[in-house]
C-alpha cells in the first residue's frame, strides 16, 4: 500500500528546487511528450473512424444493405415478384424493392455527351419503408418522376452531372436524351447494333456528398428503366433493407440459402470490401506509427526519472539508512512516473478530443471529392477507441518507471550518502 510519506516525497521530487510548487521543467517536458503522443493518436484514430463512418453512410445512401442478384448470361430476374415475396419473409428483412441498373450515354441537347449509370427504382411512396435513403437527398424536385405531361418519364440527376449537362428541372424541365445498347443484338439487315434511344425530362436533382453518385448517376422510374434497358418485365435484382446494417451479412446468407441457385446475394461490406479493408489497414498502420511517439515519450520519462535518481542519490541513501525498504524507494519513483503519465494522458486526451471536435465541426480540412469521395476530413471520436488510447498511453508511461525505480531501490546507503 502507498502511504502518505511516499506521496509527499514523490511530489517533492516532481517540484522544482525553488519555492514554487509547480512541476520542474524536466517533468513538464516528460508530460508534454505524453500529451503530444496521446492527442495525436486520438486525433488520427478519430479521423480514420470518421472516414469509415462517413464513407459507409454515403455509400448506403444509394446502396442497400444487400442485393439479391442472379447468375446467368442475361443477369436479370424475370419472376421477381415471387422472389420478392420470399425475401420479404426472411427474418431480419424490413423492406424489399426491385431495381434496374444499366449504362448509357446522356446528352442534354448540347454537343457535350457523357457516360452515366441509369438506375431504375420505384417512385417515392410516403406510406412504405424505403430500402435506401436516396429519395431524402433531392435538392431540387423529387423522386416522383412525374413529368409535365402527366407520365412518369422523369429523371433525377446527380448534382455534379446536372452542372456539366446544364440539366435542371423546370416547367417544363430540361430534356435529356440517353442512348443504350443494353439487351440489343446486331440487326439482321444492317449487320450492326442499333442503339436504343429514350428521352427523359429532368424532374429533380439530388446531392449525397458521395462523388460516385453525384457525378454519374441518373435515377428514373422502374418501368421506364425496364423499357430503356430492354428487360421487358424483368429487373436487374432486388434491393433489401435489414433491421440492422451490421446483421446484413447474416440475413443475406440466410436469404441465399432460402432462394438457392441461381440466386446469390451481395451485402454492403462485400460490395465495398476493398475500400473498407484499405481503411482498416491504414487505421492500423497509423496507430502503430503514432504509438512510436508515445514510446519516445516513455524514453523521455525514463531519462527524467534517471536524472532525478542521480540528483537525489544522497537523499535516497539517507532514506535507506533511516530504514526505508527497497519497495518504499521503488514506490516513490513509480508514483512520480505515474503522475507524469496520468497528467500527460489526461491532458492529451482532452487536447485530442477538443481538436477532433473543432476539425470536424468547422470542416477545417477540405478534400478533393474527385479523389477522396468526400469533400472534407471527418473526425468521429468513439468512446471505446478514445479510452483504449488513453489507457495505452498511461500503461506505456507506467511501464517506463520500472527501470529507474528499480535502480534507485538498489542503491547502497553508504555509497549513496558519499556520492558527490
Amino acid at each position: 500500500m502507498v502511504n502518505r510519506l511516499e506521496l509527499e516525497i514523490a511530489w517533492r521530487y516532481l517540484r522544482s528546487r525553488g519555492r514554487t510548487r509547480w512541476l520542474s521543467f524536466i517533468s513538464l517536458i516528460a508530460i508534454g511528450g505524453i500529451v503530444v503522443g496521446v492527442s495525436a493518436l486520438i486525433l488520427i484514430i478519430g479521423v480514420m473512424n470518421g472516414l469509415q463512418t462517413d464513407l459507409r453512410d454515403k455509400i448506403l445512401v444509394g446502396s442497400p444493405d444487400f442485393r439479391v442478384l442472379v447468375f446467368g448470361d442475361d443477369l436479370k430476374i424475370p419472376n421477381w415478384r415471387g422472389v420478392q415475396t420470399k425475401v420479404a419473409k426472411v427474418d431480419g428483412v424490413v423492406a424489399v424493392a426491385p431495381f434496374v441498373l444499366t449504362q448509357a450515354l446522356a446528352n442534354a441537347g448540347h454537343d457535350y455527351t457523357e457516360g452515366v449509370s441509369v438506375s431504375g427504382i420505384e417512385p417515392a411512396n410516403g406510406s412504405a419503408r424505403q430500402v435506401t435513403t436516396i429519395r431524402d437527398h433531392a435538392i431540387m424536385g423529387d423522386f416522383s418522376f412525374k413529368t409535365s405531361d402527366g407520365r412518369r418519364h422523369g429523371a433525377v440527376v446527380g448534382k455534379l452531372l446536372a452542372e456539366r449537362l446544364s440539366a435542371y428541372p423546370g416547367n417544363p424541365g430540361t430534356r435529356i436524351t440517353m442512348v443504350s445498347a443494353a439487351g440489343l443484338r446486331p440487326d439482321a439487315v444492317l449487320g450492326t447494333i442499333i442503339p436504343r434511344v429514350a428521352e427523359f425530362e429532368v424532374t429533380g436533382v439530388f446531392e449525397t456528398g458521395m462523388y460516385e453518385y453525384d457525378n454519374a448517376f441518373v435515377f428514373v422510374d422502374l418501368q421506364a428503366a425496364q423499357e430503356f434497358a430492354g428487360l421487358d418485365s424483368a429487373v436487374t435484382g432486388l434491393e433489401v433493407a435489414t433491421a440492422d446494417r451490421w446483421s446484413a451479412p447474416d440475413v443475406a446468407e440466410r436469404t441465399m440459402t432460402l432462394l438457392g441457385f441461381p440466386y446469390h446475394t451481395v451485402d454492403w461490406q462485400e460490395q465495398n470490401s476493398s475500400l473498407f479493408k484499405a481503411l482498416k489497414l491504414e487505421k492500423l498502420g497509423m496507430g502503430v506509427i503514432l504509438l512510436l511517439i508515445i514510446l519516445v515519450a516513455a524514453f523521455n520519462i525514463v531519462s527524467t526519472l534517471t536524472m532525478v535518481v542521480r540528483d537525489k542519490t544522497r537523499e535516497i541513501g539517507i532514506l535507506k539508512a533511516m530504514g526505508a525498504t527497497e519497495a518504499f524507494i521503488r514506490r516513490i519513483f513509480v508514483i512520480q512516473g505515474a503522475v507524469i503519465g496520468f497528467v500527460g494522458t489526461l491532458a492529451g486526451t482532452a487536447l485530442g478530443a477538443a481538436l477532433g471536435i473543432i476539425v470536424d465541426h468547422y470542416r477545417l480540412i477540405t478534400l478533393d471529392p474527385t479523389v477522396y469521395f468526400i469533400d472534407h476530413l471527418p473526425v468521429r471520436l468513439e468512446f471505446g477507441d478514445t479510452a483504449l488510447m488513453a489507457m495505452l498511453g498511461f500503461a506505456v508511461a507506467a511501464l517506463a518507471t520500472l527501470y529507474p525505480a528499480r535502480q534507485a531501490s538498489r542503491l547502497f546507503p553508504i555509497e549513496a550518502i558519499r556520492d558527490e
